[in-house]
């Protein structure tokens, strides 16, 4: 008798792992019955973008369809449909199809946005899909906005979203001397967090200015832990179309800092590294101008170089943030020093990472020199993650 209910035990518990493992990631926008109570009689502004959608509707044709008073738009890099390019500037307008204003928060400096504006909304809601990067803006915007409603006494709800790159931390932790559009809190380049998480950070370790402290309230995501290795049903931005574009970021980001391109202007952007003196590779490829990328670096010239699109998920993982691919290039190109813009240090976000490369030292020796941040940042941020790890 013993043994058979140790038996029905075990098969319960075996079938309650696949179903948890199985169970579908829900955004916090789909519940809306944990923010829809919060928002009756409030005037809202929405912070969103393309990504922005709850199932088959974006989540501002959905509030105004249920008859809520939604006021403004708030657009991020990219603007509200996504197409633009990175660090265009983008146009405040209305939205066509619901006749809600939009505010850009892009002009080229991630603004921060007017009393005036502040002064339309009682509620702002948070609801975009970020990728877990030091140098994707919307977490940089998200902060902005939180001071902002600190300052003005605005409630803030953050719709979280799962972070496609929230299984691994990995680089250094931004030295604020190189604070900037691409880099504005005291965190790695890969930090793992949700932008919930970030926020309940912000306010925790007292980020914002003067020390401000954003009321916040957070709608989790559903079955989603930190190793949950969520699949973005759209895009985020125009140059990351695929989840190899969204693996490879972290690490093929670094070229925008260089004269090698990677990619933009072609159909596989993030995935590749190349320029028209690299020697020695027979793979080839030459930027267009297109939606989203319309004055690449390289334009029109054929480049030579690495096709990192057949590169295993698995070795990605394996190798985090690799500094590998730009050794590769700067070896080849023979620049010495040259081969660096001043914008390296802002997104790398320390003095020696470019001096080691000069050095001559490995992706690893180099790696080597930012796993005590990695520890430290673990520490630091596990009081306010959300999420199994």
């Amino acid at each position: 008798m013993k043994i058979i209910k140790i038996v029905i035990i075990l098969f319960f518990s075996s079938i309650l792992q696949v179903y948890s493992q199985s169970a579908e990631v829900l955004v916090g926008a789909e519940s809306t019955k944990e923010y829809f109570p919060l928002l009756k009689g409030k005037r809202i502004a929405v912070m969103s973008n393309h990504t922005g959608m709850v199932g088959n509707e974006h989540l501002v044709d959905l509030l105004v369809k249920s008859k809520f008073n939604v006021v403004a738009i708030f657009s991020p890099e990219h603007g509200f449909r996504g197409n633009a390019d990175a660090g265009e500037h983008v146009s405040s307008s209305v939205d066509e199809k619901t006749g809600v204003p939009i505010r850009s928060l892009y002009d080229g400096d991630a603004g921060k946005p007017s009393k005036e504006s502040m002064d339309l909304f009682d509620v702002m809601i948070i609801d975009i899909q970020d990728v877990g990067l030091r140098f994707y803006t919307y977490y940089i915007t998200m902060a902005k906005l939180m001071d902002a409603c600190a300052e003005y006494n605005k409630k803030m709800i953050v719709l979280d979203r799962p972070n496609p790159n929230g299984h691994y931390v990995d680089g250094p932790i931004l030295d604020m001397k190189h604070k900037s559009g691409v880099g504005w809190l005291p965190i790695p380049v890969v930090h793992g967090m949700t932008l919930a998480e970030l926020a309940l950070m912000i306010n925790g370790e007292g980020w914002l200015p003067e020390s401000r402290i954003c009321d916040v309230a957070v709608i989790k995501c559903k079955n989603y832990t930190h190793q949950t290795l969520y699949q973005l049903p759209i895009a985020p931005s125009p140059n990351l179309p695929t989840m190899k574009s969204i693996y490879l970021y972290p690490s093929t980001c670094l070229f925008e800092a260089t004269p090698v391109s990677l990619g933009r202007g072609t159909s596989f952007p993030f995935q590749v590294y190349g320029h028209p003196n690299m020697k020695g590779y027979s793979f080839s490829f030459t930027p267009r101008s297109i939606e989203g990328a319309k004055n690449p670096p390289q334009l029109n010239r054929l480049c030579y170089g690495v096709d990192l699109r057949s590169v295993s998920d698995e070795e990605i993982f394996k190798n985090g943030f690799d500094l590998s691919y730009v050794i590769d290039a700067y070896k080849n190109l023979n620049l010495d020093d040259h081969f660096f813009r001043p914008f390296f240090e802002k997104l790398v976000g320390v003095d020696y990472i470019r001096k080691m490369i000069i050095e001559g030292k490995s992706a690893q020796e180099i790696k080597a020199m930012w796993q005590d941040d990695v520890t430290k940042f673990k520490k630091q941020r596990a009081p306010y993650l959300l999420y199994e790890e």
